[in-house]
């Protein structure tokens, strides 16, 4: 295992939620990065995120460490839910309240 997916394993691991994001929950850099932010906050979950802008290593390991091509995503328990479209859609069905609650 490489140092990046290593790092990537260890903040999947210690965090219950955590989002790979361009920018920060604070000042979301991209409309998709942002839209997870919003949901994830009007599901009033703490979660941590990790700014793949700030480090290209993360960037690119990320998607090698879930075989997902597109940022944001989202991991909950250690568990990949997906990026943008699915986390949205899960909220819209009420099925992600419940992943995060597990």
């Amino acid at each position: 295992m490489s140092d990046v997916s290593a790092r990537i394993q260890e903040l999947v691991q210690t965090n219950h939620v955590v989002l790979f994001m361009k920018g920060t929950k604070n000042f979301p850099q991209c409309g998709f990065s942002n839209a997870v932010v919003q949901i994830l906050k009007k599901e009033g979950i703490a979660f941590e995120t990790v700014n793949v802008l700030a480090d290209p290593a993360i960037r690119q390991g990320i998607k090698d460490f879930s075989n997902w091509p597109t940022i944001p995503q989202l991991y909950v328990g250690g568990k990949f839910i997906g990026g943008c479209d699915i986390v949205t859609e899960m909220h819209t069905a009420g099925e992600l309240a419940k992943v995060l609650k597990s």
